[in-house]
């Protein structure tokens, strides 16, 4: 047992000298009685024995009603587990999880209101001298500073459901970053403890920092959400065709029979369709629609579901192109006939040719394609620009030319990372086989042909082989040469062939298969922007790369938001990076001075989709033998648990009760335990 005051020393005089009273008075009671022995001797042995018994017993009783009444005083407790020092001011971090799956409800109102009120009756079973920080998902600046009794209860009002979602590493991890210098820590999650908030990983938490987790009990729901989409090709030209894959995902242990899907973009209705979707699984469905216009396209694909609506829709953007800009770099200037004939005769490409011999390096990251048609000389300057090109999302082809010098080709190839070039084949062969399932054919061919005329080939690089690349080969000569191979470099792709143009290495410049192949290479090579934006969990937004003056910034706004992000240059993009800023789901505009550059979407992340909850075994696993503590709110008043946790289990209430207890003892032996009197005759 210990005691909450050193004063305990002095309650024990207290209690001492009613003693010594009593026992002096016991003792001239029984010299009186020695004293009067003729007396004593008349009366008989039976009623002394029951008179000095009552007197003991009221003297226990007082002694023990003093004794009471001092414990009551000194506010005795026993221990419970781990004890914070109570001589120690607290640090008390209070989280309260304000994410979508608190707006949902229970018997006691909304989940997120039931969070409010314990935050509250944590609170209010501190001292007034107690540091507090109160915590939600939206990781405000203001949520660093330690709040006084009073002015955590005031914040504890304003909080409001949230799109933001975190995970519970997270949250523990920003309230001991809050924990500093000598103190008691102590850190509180007011939860429903969702699967996606606790997550599967194991929690990590300081060794002084006592935890106690408060899980709300909800109700599970049945929910559909719109889960992503995506578009089948990445170019989007104005008064084509498109189509759109949408996945809708059922979270629900039921079917989800005949969920109405509909599409649109710029607030005009493009597409609908009905989906089904069997319980716990996902549905893909495409949608068809045309007639859009140069620019930005602002989207919409949205279902009706039932109570939860958050993620009913999903927000995207894409733009549809005017033009695509292709650099050709040639060395036989006759040999670019054929690409000229390609691309400069579409408007929609921006089509630059330029000597090998003269080459402005600075032009190389503003095209999405850039084509090595026959070089001559390829040089390492040329190589080394290409390769940072490449590793930051550029496209290049490269048509060689086979009576140049070889050596001069490999260390080229080299410096690209490339295999070299082992012999030179002067044969006559044919293209053996085409991946015409690959991405690159598709849509070429309405049906997949069981025999069709290949490209012939005449003379042709035999590369050597290479370990550790990635490459797909596309076109294929016999005895496992390559004519067409795909390598991935960074993020951006080399598209390498064995012979080039002229009709004297190959037909493939004639031959039907060159027209939708460059076509399809060029069209891959456009970087489409991300479609959309996730709300709390994507702070880095890329558009196309902008040049910006001096003291010029971008800014991102949406009606009466503005902020205005810090901005790094990438080699072929701009990066614009946001933290938390933007907080609310829809369409953003990102703008240098009055000019729209780009629009942008952002969504309410799908986590909270899953109306599935950790139990306390769950969350015990994820901590190990980490010590936690669990309140359950419905078994006790959670301001008593709290009392219990931090002060262990007090004991002045019941010493106060056995204090009067005594006393009311010590009034009914004086009332009622009567002497029986007897004469002297």
């Amino acid at each position: 047992m210990n005691f909450l005051y050193p004063g305990f020393l002095f309650a024990l005089l207290a209690i001492a000298i009613p003693i010594v009273i009593h026992l002096f008075n016991f003792r001239k009671y029984k010299k009186v009685y020695f004293s009067n022995v003729a007396f004593l001797k008349e009366v008989k042995e039976q009623n002394s024995s029951r008179q000095n018994l009552k007197n003991l017993l009221i003297l226990l009783c007082r002694i023990l009603a003093i004794i009471f009444l001092v414990f009551a005083f000194a506010r005795p407790y026993f221990t419970n587990g781990k004890q914070a020092d109570r001589g120690i001011r607290k640090i008390i971090s209070v989280f309260v999880d304000n994410s979508y799956s608190m707006d949902a409800v229970n018997k006691e109102g909304s989940l997120l209101d039931e969070a409010k009120r314990t935050a509250k009756k944590i609170v209010g079973s501190y001292e007034l001298n107690d540091k507090f920080q109160l915590l939600t998902n939206d990781f405000e600046g203001k949520h660093q500073r330690l709040l006084n009794k009073e002015e955590i209860l005031s914040a504890i009002d304003e909080i409001k459901v949230s799109p933001v979602h975190r995970e519970l590493q997270q949250v523990i991890n920003r309230q001991q970053a809050v924990f500093s210098g000598e103190g008691n820590y102590i850190s509180y999650v007011i939860s429903d403890f969702q699967v996606s908030f606790a997550g599967k990983e194991p929690i990590k938490k300081e060794e002084n920092n006592q935890i106690s987790l408060i899980k709300l009990n909800a109700n599970a729901l049945p929910n559909i959400a719109v889960d992503s989409v995506g578009f089948l090709s990445p170019v989007h030209l104005p008064g084509t065709s498109e189509k759109m894959v949408v996945k809708v995902r059922n979270y629900s242990d039921g079917d989800a029979q005949n969920i109405p899907l509909k599409l649109l973009i710029n607030n005009q209705q493009k597409a609908v369709a009905n989906v089904t979707v069997k319980a716990g699984q996902s549905k893909y469905d495409t949608l068809s629609f045309n007639g859009l216009t140069a620019g930005w396209q602002k989207a919409v694909v949205s279902i009706k579901d039932f109570p939860l609506t958050f993620d009913d829709n999903l927000n995207f953007t894409f733009n549809v192109n005017q033009n695509q800009s292709v650099l050709v770099v040639n060395g036989k200037q006759e040999l670019s006939k054929y690409i000229d004939a390609l691309y400069g005769a579409d408007p929609y490409f921006n089509l630059i040719r330029l000597p090998e011999n003269n080459i402005n390096y600075a032009l190389i990251p503003k095209f999405s394609l850039v084509i090595l048609n026959a070089l001559q000389n390829p040089s390492t300057g040329l190589a080394n620009e290409l390769k940072k090109y490449i590793n930051n999302g550029g496209s290049v082809v490269i048509f060689p030319d086979i009576s140049a010098n070889k050596e001069v080709y490999n260390e080229f190839l080299k410096i690209l990372d490339l295999p070299t070039i082992a012999q030179v084949n002067k044969i006559d062969v044919k293209v053996s086989q085409a991946e015409l399932r690959h991405p690159l054919f598709k849509d070429v061919f309405e049906q997949l042909p069981e025999k069709m005329d290949l490209p012939q080939v005449h003379q042709y690089f035999n590369y050597g082989k290479t370990q550790g690349q990635y490459r797909e080969n596309l076109m294929q000569l016999p005895l496992g040469n390559s004519f067409l191979t795909k390598f991935s470099k960074g993020i951006g792709n080399v598209y390498l062939f064995s012979s080039g143009l002229n009709e004297t290495e190959s037909n493939f410049a004639r031959h039907p298969l060159f027209i939708p192949v460059m076509y399809k290479i060029a069209f891959a090579s456009a970087k489409d922007l991300p479609l959309f934006y996730t709300v709390g969990k994507d702070h880095v937004i890329e558009t196309a790369q902008t040049t910006l003056g001096k003291n010029q910034t971008l800014k991102i706004i949406n009606n009466d938001f503005e902020v205005i992000p810090e901005v790094k240059q990438n080699a072929n993009k701009t990066l614009m990076y946001i933290d938390d800023q933007i907080k609310k789901a829809g369409f953003y505009e990102v703008k240098k001075a009055d000019s729209t550059l780009a629009v942008i979407a952002f969504n309410d992340d799908r986590s909270e989709s899953l109306m599935k909850f950790s139990t306390q075994d769950d969350l015990e696993k994820l901590f190990g033998k980490q010590p936690i503590q669990f309140t359950d709110t419905g078994n006790k008043s959670i301001q008593s648990a709290v009392e219990i946790k931090n002060n262990g289990t007090e004991l002045w209430k019941l010493c106060l009760i056995l204090c009067l207890v005594s006393i009311l003892t010590e009034i009914l032996l004086i009332r009622f335990y009567k002497i029986q009197k007897h004469t002297h005759s």
